[in-house]
């Protein structure tokens, strides 16, 4: 196992809480259960979190704050939903090339990529089938698997790419391709909870990650003004913080982010930021509101499985924030 020497460009966590979390947000109480895997035998566990039924909960922050989330109430966006015809083939990585304003031979080298002082890691999905993760372990420090798109479709070889590592002590995440148009963010980010996206403070979990990105189906903010995409998103995020106690990660692109929500700055107060750039070092431009990357992914492709990443700090760091 890789364990590179590296400094995280951000504050470190506070064990108190220090802020409350003002934008008032509210969802309703049920709790979600099912979906999260702790590397146990069945790969699932539930994911409801103990607090108060009606009341806020403390979530950690990027930045390893604990803030109190109220219990979200949601604006409602424009749900015009498009024909699916190939959820398989929406990777992070894959769309991204397709669509960045970037040349498509423009690439960061795996050498290049490693020569940053920072943790190598991958992100994968049905593309790459069943992984051989003993083959794969001594080269990585994390890896994240797509869970789910939409509200309509899960990975079938997600139990091998999250419990896989976990069983190889590579630390693990999933994520959730967003299709903002089809349905809501809070149902999105319920979905995607039930279906293996939940979190848990073992250390060996990553906050669950919203791929937020070019639409692979049409128009590519979706259809959706700024200030519709920015509800959205905020309605994700808050529906996952307060069911989850910890804040999701955000990938993106900066082309996207300042296309499609103006380049807000808000989120980079709550959200680890997982940055897409193929042509330049050391993650290039970021969007607004974030003074640093936490996750950088440099490829769609390379020596190993997927998309090839970076995190942007030491293993106890990134340790740190699977631990929460």
């Amino acid at each position: 196992m890789l364990r590179n020497p590296a400094k995280l460009f951000g504050p470190q966590p506070l064990a108190a809480v220090t802020t409350v979390f003002a934008a008032g947000i509210i969802m309703p109480s049920m709790i979600i259960t099912g979906g999260q895997s702790n590397g146990q035998a069945s790969g699932t566990r539930s994911t409801s979190h103990a607090g108060a039924a009606n009341g806020p909960v403390l979530a950690t922050t990027v930045t390893g704050r604990k803030v109190l989330v109220p219990k979200p109430k949601f604006a409602p966006t424009p749900i015009r939903p498009e024909k699916i015809t190939h959820p398989k083939a929406d990777t992070m990585g894959a769309v991204t090339a397709a669509h960045a304003p970037w040349p498509r031979s423009a690439r960061i080298t795996h050498a290049v990529a490693a020569a940053v002082p920072q943790l190598p890691g991958i992100d994968v999905s049905a593309y790459q089938g069943n992984i051989n993760w003993g083959s794969v372990a001594p080269s990585i420090d994390f890896s994240y698997a797509k869970a789910t798109e939409g509200g309509y479709y899960t990975n079938p070889f997600f139990y091998n790419q999250y419990v896989g590592p976990y069983k190889h002590n590579i630390i693990r995440g999933a994520y959730h391709f967003a299709i903002p148009n089809n349905s809501s963010g809070q149902s999105q980010a319920r979905y995607f909870i039930a279906h293996g996206g939940g979190w848990s403070s073992d250390g060996m979990t990553l906050p669950g990650a919203l791929d937020i990105e070019y639409n692979p189906y049409g128009s590519e903010c979706y259809g959706l003004t700024h200030r519709q995409m920015n509800t959205w998103i905020e309605n994700f995020v808050k529906e996952y913080a307060y069911k989850e106690h910890v804040f999701p990660v955000i990938y993106t692109t900066t082309d996207w982010w300042r296309t499609c929500t103006g380049d807000a700055t808000r989120f980079g107060r709550w959200d680890p930021l997982w940055i897409a750039n193929y042509s330049a070092r050391g993650g290039g431009p970021l969007p607004s509101g974030w003074g640093f990357y936490t996750f950088w992914q440099y490829a769609a492709g390379g020596r190993l499985p997927g998309d090839q990443d970076v995190f942007n700090g030491t293993h106890t760091r990134l340790r740190a924030l699977a631990k929460g």
